[in-house]
This record gives structure tokens, C-alpha cells and sequence, in this order.
């Protein structure tokens, strides 16, 4: 299609990004957010803590203290079901909507519920998720910072008179920033939002978000030690690297199908049950319990377990076990929708299988392994290959890792989209009707303009026309069009269809038509706005066309453009995604010796 030559009135349209006079007020508010949410993972962590300590060592402290440590005997089985046990009954009792790992939901509020959190997840979600997570259940504390995060930054945009879109970026920005406070990987959120949460990307979204990702992370060493989490550096990979690195991202995303699968196998399961939801979580209490019986290291957060499988320090036996009782315990509780994040438990899955598989790796050290296994396994489940990358490289601040992980991420995340249809993020929303699509491009109607796809020949009506003869003569058995435009003196008035000559009285049939138009309508297009500007226009005024003038001063008619018009640049990016074509070795034939070309 050929572009319109630009007039002086409607070039300022095309611009690389829409403008947005909002911006300051949305940067203000996001900073405010980055402020909220690192407080809010300060006292999750803080919570998860106390709840620790309190389950398993039977002390009032704030000490980091891992479950592992207990001295409990077979009575660790209890913990997790009494921590479960008060998960479901403040979900009955308080809102259902903290059960859950939670990204889910936030996600649902994103796409189907414009970005409005109530104020009871804001509250309850990080107090439930640290009692949890405190009596030992094997989740990360990012989930529910995410959920509260975004709960607080909704209630915040909610106070001020913001449109939908403006709430969604704030809210991603909350959960994001969230994120960056748990784990210091400000980019990695960044990307997190971009791949998994805003569903779209564009400056009115991106700044608010990088802001309060930003911020977040200039006021996390005020309450934790700067720096990466897990520090480390792997020599320089060799080129065998490749092959293994291949390999690494084809287990994790068999990993990654794997726990995906068992989890909603399990939820599945948990919804046959003859009892009242509020008591799953206590029974997934028991299953965690059981497991933190046979490997105490399996309960909890568990970043010091992260921690040591990254620095290699656990033997193959006690890895493989840690995987697997990890994802048995992680799937069940989750399955029964206790509160809790699904981070860290696939860092210390990927880890683990890192170790496992590590050692018959050639091209790297093994830790380089375990942390690209980490990395992938989070890719493929999570379906976000680039935030695995940075998320990686921003915990250990491994440059020599940056191409292994690029593979291996690539790898695991290729091998789950042809697998699975969904995501472990998605597949609950899309089990209760809801659509969720995650690929972007750019807009077909936003490449085209009015007049590449316009009716050029309309026929109008002069104003002085009497509206019997309009009734008559455009109306009648030979009505060409479904609406007709009415211009006067060659300027454009407005729009009329048969609708408009229904009822009226007997009397104004002699009248000229221009009687029925109480002021020149408002409502046109130009020929060089796109197609995206005029189809939002026709959907706000809810109205199937439009006249095209050629300029607001003169409002000189050049065509019709319908809603049926704006759907024509779809047939040629459908065409573009599914007509193959070859140009090469098709009607090509190599000459044969002293052959003439046809054109001599």
C-alpha cells in the first residue's frame, strides 16, 4: 500500500510512539510505588521470618533461620498442615483471591478486571503467604510481594482518576518493583513485565514500570546488603559449550513440562475431593510435611539451599533428591491453592538438575551448568526466556555465563511452546473461559492509512434536496449505499440513512434535507490518519462509517470509509503468515550447453 503524502494538518500524527502529556504525573506515582512495594517485601521477609522461627524453633525473632535446622523430629510433619490450615481459612473467611501463587490473578485483573485489586489481598496476602511460607511450605516470597505489590500500587492508582491502561502500568510497576526488592535484578523485572504481565510495550507502560523497578533497587541495600545474591564466576566456555548448552535447555524444558503438568494433574485432583476447598491447603500441609521429613531442605524459601547448589557444595545424591521431593511438595501445594511464589522453588528445581547433570556436561565448569539449568527451567516454565537470562546474570553477575544461558533458556522455552498450549501462568485463566494470547506485533491497522482502503465514488446529497425527493431517489428500490453524506456549497454536513426518514411527518417531506441537520457533524476522517485512529474513533461513537474530507477547513468529501474497509489489511498479513512462497530453484533451469535465452 501507498502512503498518503502528509498534509501540514495531519503529519504531526505519525509518530514513532503516541504522544502522552501524562507521563510526569504517572513517573510521580511510580516512584511513590517503588517506595510501597520495597517496604512491603522488607515486612514479607520479615514475616516469613518470624513465622519460621516461630513454627520451627518456638521463638519470638526477626533471625534468618533455615526449617532445615529443626530439631522437631516427626512433628515437622504438623507445621506446613496448621500453617496450610490457616491459608484456607482466611481464604474463606477473608477473600479468595489470596489463594493461589497469585500472578495468575493479577494477571486476570490486567487483562479482564482493568487492573482493580481490592484492599483485602493488599492486606492479607503478604500476612497469609509469610505464615505459610514460615511453617515451611517450599515456596518463594516473590510471588506474594508481586501479588501485594501490585494490590498497593491498584489501590493507589484507584485513588486518583486514572483510565484503565494508566492502572495497568502501575499496577505491573508495584508487582515488578516487588520483584527487584526480593532479589535486586531491577532489569530482570523490567523484562518480567514486558514478557509476562503489561501485554504490550509501549513508553506509556515501560516508564512507569522502570521507575519503580529503579527505585526499588536503590532502596534495597538500605535493608540488604548490596550487591548480587549469589555471586560467583565460572570460567569462559569452550565451544562444546554449545552442545551442552542445548542439552541443559532440552531437560529443564522437559522439567519444566513435567512439574507443569503434575502441578494441574494435582489441582485436578484436589477439585474431586467431597470437602469444602478451605481445607486443601491443610492437606497439601501434610504431603509438604511428609516430604520436609525425608529432606528438611526442601521446606522453605530456600535460598541458602539455592545458594549452596550454585556453589556445588551438595553431593549428586542429595541434589536428586532435592529435586525431586522439591517439585513433589511444591506441585501439591500449590495444587491445593495455598498461598506462595513459584521463583524460587524452580531456581532450586533447575539447580538441582544442574548438579544432577552438570557433571557430564563438557565446555564449563559445573556451577555453570546449574545456574543456566536454573535459568532454564524458569524459561520454559514461566514461558519468559529473556528475564530468565537477565534474572540469571543479575543474581550471580556472571558475565562468562550471558551465551550459555541464551541458548539454553532458548532452548528450554522452544521445547515448552511446541509442548504445552500454556504456560503454568496462563493455564488456571484459561480454565475458567478466558483467552490469553502473549504474542505481540505491530498492528496491521496501524500501518495502513484511510486512504489506501476508502470508497473513492459516493454518491452524495445536495443540502437543498427535498427529503421526499431524498427519500425517493437514494432510498427506494436502487439505494446503492447504506448511508449517504450531505454537502452544501461542496462542504461536507453530515451523514443520513433510511433510519433517519422514519416517522417523520407528512409536512417536512417538502423540506429541504439539510432541515434534518442540526450543526456539521463532527464526526470524519482524513485520508492520511491510519486506520487504528479511525477505528477507535467509530468504536467510541459506535458507528459502522465515516465520510472522508480532505481537510477540517474546507471539509471537502473524498469518500466513505466502513468498518467493513478496516479489516482489509488483515487479508494481507494473513497472507504474509501463511502463503509460502520460494524464489529461488522454482522456474530456474541451468542452460543447457550452447542454449540461447528465450529474449535473444
Amino acid at each position: 500500500m501507498t502512503a498518503p503524502q502528509p498534509d501540514t494538518a495531519a503529519s504531526p500524527q505519525w509518530r514513532d510512539f503516541y504522544g502522552q502529556d501524562r507521563f510526569l504525573l504517572l513517573s510521580g506515582l511510580a516512584i511513590v510505588i517503588g517506595v510501597i512495594s520495597s517496604i512491603g517485601a522488607y515486612v514479607l521477609l520479615m514475616a516469613i521470618r518470624f513465622f519460621t522461627n516461630l513454627f520451627f524453633f518456638q521463638s519470638l525473632s526477626f533471625v534468618a533461620r533455615s526449617p532445615a535446622d529443626n530439631q522437631l523430629g516427626a512433628w515437622v510433619i504438623i507445621v506446613p498442615a496448621i500453617g496450610g490450615l490457616i491459608a484456607g481459612l482466611a481464604a474463606r473467611y477473608g477473600t479468595e483471591k489470596i489463594r493461589g501463587h497469585g500472578i495468575p490473578e493479577a494477571i486476570e485483573a490486567i487483562l479482564y478486571g482493568k487492573s482493580r485489586m481490592s484492599p483485602k489481598v493488599a492486606m492479607l496476602k503478604p500476612v497469609v503467604s509469610g505464615i505459610v511460607i514460615g511453617s515451611g511450605g517450599p515456596f518463594g516470597a516473590e510471588g506474594p510481594v508481586i501479588v501485594t505489590g501490585g494490590a498497593a500500587a491498584s489501590l493507589l492508582a484507584q485513588a486518583v482518576s486514572l483510565t484503565s491502561v494508566e492502572r495497568k502500568a502501575l499496577l505491573v510497576a508495584g508487582a515488578c518493583a516487588g520483584m527487584t526488592a526480593v532479589f535486586g535484578t531491577p532489569v530482570a523485572a523490567v523484562l518480567f513485565a514486558v514478557e509476562l504481565m503489561l501485554f504490550e510495550l509501549r513508553p506509556r507502560s515501560l516508564l512507569p514500570v522502570a521507575i519503580a523497578c529503579a527505585v526499588a533497587g536503590f532502596l534495597r541495600p538500605l535493608w540488604y546488603e548490596s550487591g548480587p545474591l549469589f555471586p560467583m564466576t565460572t570460567s569462559e566456555p569452550t565451544a562444546i559449550a554449545i552442545v551442552s548448552a542445548i542439552a541443559a535447555g532440552l531437560a529443564c524444558g522437559a522439567l519444566s513440562t513435567s512439574v507443569t503438568r503434575l502441578y494441574h494433574w494435582i489441582e485436578d485432583g484436589f477439585a474431586r475431593l467431597p470437602i469444602h476447598w478451605m481445607w486443601w491447603p491443610a492437606l497439601g500441609g501434610l504431603v509438604v510435611g511428609i516430604g520436609g521429613y525425608f529432606q528438611p531442605r526442601a521446606l522453605g524459601v530456600g535460598y541458602d539451599v539455592i545458594g549452596d547448589l550454585l556453589a556445588n557444595n551438595l553431593v549428586l545424591a542429595t541434589a536428586a533428591s532435592l529435586v525431586i521431593v522439591k517439585a513433589i511438595i511444591w506441585a501439591v501445594a500449590l495444587g491445593s491453592n495455598t498461598s506462595g511464589g513459584t521463583l524460587a522453588p524452580l531456581m532450586t528445581m533447575g539447580a538441582g538438575l544442574g548438579v544432577v547433570i552438570g557433571r557430564w556436561l563438557p565446555g564449563a565448569d559445573i556451577q555453570l551448568w546449574v545456574l543456566v539449568c536454573l535459568a532454564a527451567t524458569m524459561a520454559g516454565t514461566l514461558g519468559a526466556p529473556l528475564m530468565s537470562i537477565v534474572f540469571a546474570f543479575g543474581l550471580t553477575h556472571d558475565a562468562n555465563a550471558i551465551l550459555p544461558l541464551l541458548l539454553g533458556c532458548i532452548v528450554a522455552y522452544a521445547f515448552t511452546v511446541i509442548v504445552m498450549p500454556h504456560s503454568i501462568l496462563t493455564e488456571k485463566i484459561v480454565r475458567r473461559g478466558r483467552r490469553i494470547y502473549r504474542e505481540y506485533g505491530v498492528d496491521p491497522l496501524e500501518q495502513s492509512f484511510i486512504a489506501d482502503v476508502m470508497t473513492r465514488e459516493v454518491k452524495a446529497i445536495e443540502a437543498q434536496l427535498p427529503i421526499a425527493d431524498v427519500i425517493d431517489q437514494y432510498f427506494g428500490s436502487s439505494q446503492s449505499q447504506r448511508a449517504y453524506p450531505v454537502q452544501q456549497d461542496g462542504r461536507l454536513l453530515a451523514m443520513v440513512e433510511r433510519a433517519d426518514f422514519l416517522n417523520l411527518d407528512a409536512a417536512l417531506l417538502a423540506q429541504p434535507v439539510a432541515s434534518l441537520i442540526a450543526a456539521p457533524a463532527e464526526a470524519f476522517a482524513l485520508p492520511a490518519e491510519t486506520l487504528r485512529m479511525v477505528a477507535s474513533r467509530m468504536a467510541a461513537l459506535d458507528i459502522e462509517r465515516l465520510p472522508v474530507i480532505d481537510a477540517p477547513e474546507t471539509r471537502r468529501l473524498v469518500g466513505i470509509v466502513s468498518r467493513s474497509d478496516l479489516v482489509k489489511p488483515r487479508r494481507a498479513a494473513y497472507e504474509e503468515e501463511s502463503q509460502r512462497e520460494r524464489f529461488f530453484l522454482t522456474s530456474a533451469r541451468w542452460p543447457r550447453p550452447g542454449a540461447r535465452d528465450a529474449d535473444e
